[in-house]
Parts: structure tokens; sequence; C-alpha cells
């Protein structure tokens, strides 16, 4: 049996899936997919690990908040109870006291996306999206427009330089890596620019450090040498570019000398690189969003991407930058979520209060919005997210977790931090028990699940479960209660070439089919590219008392949290969350390999086993993976030091610019909360 991985993950794999009494044993990499080949990830090929430890039916909270004591009950007693709960507070307070939190547990389209509709239909106060994406999002839109990127199977034919800019691609995007591979056999060059050495600046041709946060001024420096060693093509520069000359001003300031001062590349360095970009003129720049998760991460990605611009390097299939393919799915998004229900005020009608003026919630400040926002939120609903380790600022999320005045349902596969603190915890379905809809941000194949098996236990589809809400709240909206093909029906209706022959029915058979993009695939040829206004650089700092920046950047064997709970990916990522120090920070505070330290912030603390190694910059300290808290030595994750900062397009997260310190720890430290 055969479905696409649901996860957050740009490969959207095509999945070979072996089941078992109903149960999922095995999964392998489908063969017949252009872009899977075959072969599934360390992670993915563990995901019947995760499967044995799911949660199964719905459960009432029996014990304290945060305790995790639950008891059985039916979904009959379980919907009454969250109905009669809700109703009671919205008569009282209004559909803006209550906030869905969700992101990309699940990248199905319907299951994703399609809950909102009712959410949208009670007025409820809306969940900006902005934990991953947006910074890139926003600076991409400043600079090109639609998210297009060169086909990947394009890339070994064309491109003959490739730099992996912000990206530890062979753990986040590794079906990239045999296109890659296989250009490198053509005579391409792959070279990886990152502040510390992981998987993939191990496969690369040249590893180049720099310290975080300065991007912009390296990919200036660069530019600089391309203008004065007369490396642009400006045959497409004249007819493709909008505001260059103010955009070249910038970079004459910004010598090579500069740059390095600021960035901590080798002045050498800068030059080689430009040359050889310059002349290789074939570039393929794959960025990814970790340059975006600092305060100046938008104006960094925009200052990277501009680069092959300066070469024309968007006249080569296979060459030109990628972020993300996200743009070239055309859906009908209109019904999707209840975004009809946002485009005008519409009469009410009993507990049917849609509010296009509903105010909106950074999913990055959740700690703020469940502590202090006036009037307060009432109910929080949790799908597909896991936000007491993933969001910010871990200390101020679990208080307003733990207020007993706020009523929480959490939506949930396994028991996570976040699902301890529900009031009503509802066992949700996993990717290949129901039906839904894949798009892709790393190729550009459109799929279909079938729900191949049925779901095991009492185990719900999201949409389910608020259609049965909806009906006890007497909400007649008919998009409320569409079914996934339904909704994906809808979604196809959209008369853009890219979609061109591809029907719900031929989909469905096929299983994937590739969209009608145009041959040669050449998405910016003519442009137009915005050079202005200008990026800014805006680097990273320490703080007084903070010197060190932390990164915290993915596992290999991890995905967000998803895979937190499967014992022997935990075990092979070294069984605990571990700090990665250079040597010489390591000697001047007097820590040993292996040691137990202190790593503080302006928010809070935590201790981690120190790794000694030559892999970051010094002032550069990293912690791989968003860790379960119940592996950290003292049962609390790193986002207790994180901060709800936001990037300065787009109100992205700041993950990666974490001033902290770190130092030996004296004396004994708190044992876990939970086990």
């Amino acid at each position: 049996m055969r479905a696409t991985c649901p996860l957050d993950c740009p490969d959207a794999c095509r999945l070979r899936l072996t089941f078992q009494e109903g149960r999922l044993v095995k999964v392998e990499g489908d063969l017949g997919h252009p872009i899977t080949r075959g072969f599934a990830c360390a992670k993915t090929q563990r995901y019947p690990d995760r499967v044995q430890k799911r949660l199964l039916h719905p459960m009432r909270r029996a014990g304290a908040k945060g305790e995790g004591r639950f008891v059985r009950v039916s979904w009959e007693e379980a919907l009454d109870g969250i109905a009669e709960r809700l109703k009671a507070i919205l008569d009282r307070y209004g559909g803006e006291a209550v906030l869905p939190y969700h992101y990309a547990g699940t990248m199905g389209v319907v299951e994703n996306q399609h809950p909102l509709a009712f959410f949208r239909a009670i007025g409820a106060s809306e969940l900006l999206e902005t934990i991953c994406a947006t910074a890139g999002g926003e600076a991409w839109a400043m600079t090109y427009g639609p998210r297009l990127a060169p086909d990947p199977e394009d890339i070994p034919e064309n491109a003959r330089y490739i730099v992996l800019w912000g990206i530890n691609s062979l753990s986040t995007n590794s079906h990239l890596t045999p296109f890659l591979k296989e250009a490198r056999k053509r005579g391409a060059k792959v070279v990886h620019l990152d502040p510390y050495e992981n998987i993939t600046s191990r496969f690369a041709d040249w590893h180049l450090k720099l310290r975080p946060g300065t991007d912009a001024a390296l990919a200036y420096a660069i530019a600089h040498v391309l203008f004065r060693e007369g490396l642009v093509d400006w045959a497409y520069l004249q007819r493709a570019a909008v505001g260059l000359e103010a955009f070249r001003e910038r970079a004459e300031t910004w010598t090579p000398e500069r740059a390095s001062a600021l960035t901590g590349v080798p002045e050498e360095a800068i030059l080689r690189l430009a040359r050889e970009m310059g002349e290789a003129k074939r570039v393929f720049l794959r960025v990814g969003y970790g340059m975006t998760r600092h305060p100046g991460g938008g104006n960094a990605l925009r200052a990277a991407i501009l680069l092959p611009a300066l070469l024309g390097a968007w006249r080569y299939s296979g060459c030109g930058a990628m972020l993300s393919t996200s743009g070239a799915f055309p859906l009908n998004r209109r019904f999707l979520g209840g975004r009809h229900l946002l485009e005008k005020p519409r009469p009410h009608e009993g507990y049917f209060r849609p509010n296009p003026g509903a105010r909106a919630v950074n999913m990055n400040q959740l700690g703020t919005a469940l502590l202090e926002l006036d009037p307060p939120i009432r109910a929080l609903f949790v799908f597909n997210s896991n936000p007491l380790v993933v969001a910010p600022d871990t200390g101020r999320v679990r208080a307003g977790l733990l207020r007993e005045d706020l009523f929480t349902v959490v939506l949930e596969q396994v028991m996570t931090e976040t699902a301890r603190h529900a009031d009503y915890l509802l066992p949700a379905t996993f990717f290949y028990e129901h039906e839904d809809l894949y798009t892709s941000y790393g190729h550009y194949y459109l799929s279909w699940n079938r729900a191949l098996v049925p779901p095991e236990g009492e185990a719900r589809p999201n949409t389910w479960v608020f259609r049965e809400l909806a009906q006890r709240l007497g909400l007649r909206e008919p998009t409320l209660h569409w079914t996934a093909e339904e909704v994906a029906r809808s979604l196809l209706d959209a008369d853009h070439p890219y979609l061109q022959g591809i029907t719900f029915e031929r989909l469905k058979e096929a299983g994937f089919l590739k969209l009608n993009l145009p041959k040669p695939f050449l998405p910016f040829r003519e442009g137009p590219v915005r050079f202005s206004p200008p990026p800014e650089v805006i680097p990273t700092e320490p703080e007084p008392g903070y010197p060190l920046v932390l990164l915290t950047p993915p596992a290999h064997r991890f995905l967000n949290t998803t895979y937190g709970n499967v014992e022997i990916l935990v075990e092979a990522e070294g069984g605990e969350p571990r700090l990665l120090i250079h040597p010489k920070d390591a000697e001047a505070r007097g820590i040993r390999d292996g040691m137990l330290v202190l790593v503080r912030s302006r928010r809070g603390q935590v201790v981690r086993r120190a790794q000694v190694t030559e892999a970051p910059m010094p002032g550069v300290v990293v912690l791989e993976g968003t860790w379960w808290e119940k592996w950290a030595p003292d049962g609390k994750g790193i986002n207790h030091l994180t901060s709800e900062r936001l990037t300065d397009l787009g109100g992205g997260s700041t993950f990666h610019a974490n001033p902290v310190e770190v130092t030996p720890l004296l004396g004994d430290f708190p044992e876990p909360r939970w086990a």
C-alpha cells in the first residue's frame, strides 16, 4: 500500500507501507516516485515504532493540570462536555476568548487547515502561523513574488555550482541529495555555508563557517566582488532587475575585508567564493529557513537569494534559488478552513458568529497570549502541534497552560508534554487512517492519500472532531461539514495552467501527479527581481553577561517533536540533548567534554551535557533537535531559553538568536517533572 508522508519536510515522500492486522509494521520509500526514488529517511523508517505508544480513546482530566492523569470517557461524553463548556464561554465572553493552536503536525491540506472552518464560524481569535516560514516567505515575496524554484529534477543537467546556505539539507531535505550527487558527477561543486559543521558540511566539497546572523553581510561582499570584477550578467539584469542601483551602492560599502571582520569568514575565502560563483554562472542556491531565525533574518535571506539573479542563473533550468516550491500549487483555497467566512461580515445566528475582524495572536508569543491578553483566552484547542516544547519561552507557556480557568482540548496521537495539560485529550488518526491531499515545498508533485486501514481504537481525524462539535453548536454552514473528498474537489476547482487536466479522479487513481509546468521551467527568466529596498544588515549580537549565541537547529533523526518518543531514534541521537561547544569557549570556562553544564539566558536556564568539539565557531554553541523534555538531565526543554522576539519580516521566530552563558554545573538540579 502507498501513501505520502505527512510530516513537515520539503520531500513529501511517497511511501510503501506494510500492515499486519491493521497495524503499521514497515515503511519504505516508493521506487516509482521520481523524487523519493525508493528510500525513506532514517526517521520515517521508524514510524512504526511511533505507533506503538499511541492514544486510543478519548480521556478527561482526573488530576491536577500537567499531572497527566486522565480517565477514559466515550466520544459522546467527551464531545458533549466540550460543547457544553464551549457554549458557556461563547455566551459569556464571545468567540475571541477561544484560540486554536496548530501547525504542521500533518502537512495534509485537509487535516492541517480545514479544522479552522469551525473556529472561523464561531469568531475565534486567529492564530498567525509564523513559527517557521513567514520571515523567509515574506522575504521571497518582496524579491521575486510567488514561491517558485528550479525543478530539482533539472539540477543535474545544468547546475555547475551548488551553494547550500543556512540549511542542513542532508537531514532536512534528504531527497535533494541524489540530484546533488548527479550534478557533482557532471562537474558541479558543492559548497556549504553554515555556522557549524554538520552532516551536510561533510558531504560538501567546501564548508565555510560564518557567525550567526551575518549572512546579509556575506552576500553583499560576494555581490561587491561580482560587480567589481565584471562577473554579473548585465543582459539579464537590464531586462529583469528593478531597483538595482541602490543595491549596488550598498554592496560597494561591503568590501570583503569589512565583511570578513563581521562574519568571521576569511577575506580570501570570500574572494574565492565570489569568483567561483561568477565564473560558473549556472548556480543553484538552496537556502533554508535557518538564516531567517534571527532578528534580521528576512533581510538576510533577501540578500542571499539576489545573488543568482546577479549571475543570470535564472536563464538556465535547474539553476537559480530555492526556498520553497509551494507557490506552484494554485489550489482554490477560498473555502479551505472557512476562509470565505473572513471576507465580509455575516449575520450571526446562534453560535454561528464569523468575525472578519477577529484579533490575531502570533504563535511565537503564546506564553504572553495566555498570561497577558486582555480580554483573556478562556479556551485553547491544540492540534497538529506540541506548543509546550516547540513554542518560545517555555516557562511562560507552561504557566499559561497551568491556568485553572483555561479550558484546554488537545487532539493528539501520543502522550506529549502539551497533552498532559489537557482537560480533554482526544485520540487523533495517523496519516494512513484518513484521506488527505498533499502539496510539497520541495518538488512539484501533488498527491492523494487514501484511508488504507480503519482507525485503531477510537482514533478519529481532526476534521471529524470539529464536524461533531459544529453539529452540537448548531452550525449549519455547509463547508464545516465537508468530507475530505469534498474539500479536495473544491481545491482542485481552479483553472490555472499548472493544474490543467489534474482532476480528483485522476489523482485518486494515480496517487500522485506532477504539475503541468512549462518546459523548460524557468520561473524568473524574465524577472521581475526586486533589488530595492536594499536588504539591511542586522547582525545577531550577544548581550552583556551572555556572550555566546545559542543555535537550536534540527537533529538528523528528529522532525520537530514528532519522533521524540521513539527510543531507538533517541538512542541514535545520543540518548540525551548535548550542547556543542568550541574548545576555546570550553577552556575559558573550565568545561570538559561530558561535563554537565548550566546554560542560562535572560528567560531561564537548563542543564545539558557538554560536547567539546570544533564543529561550531568560537562564540557559538549548538543544541541539535527539539527534544522531548523527559530526555534532558533536568527535564526541561531548550525553549526555556528562547525568546518571543520576532523577525524583521513576517513576524517569525528567532530560535537561532539566543544570547547565553554556559558554566560548569555546581550542586544538584531538580529531577525531571515526568518520565
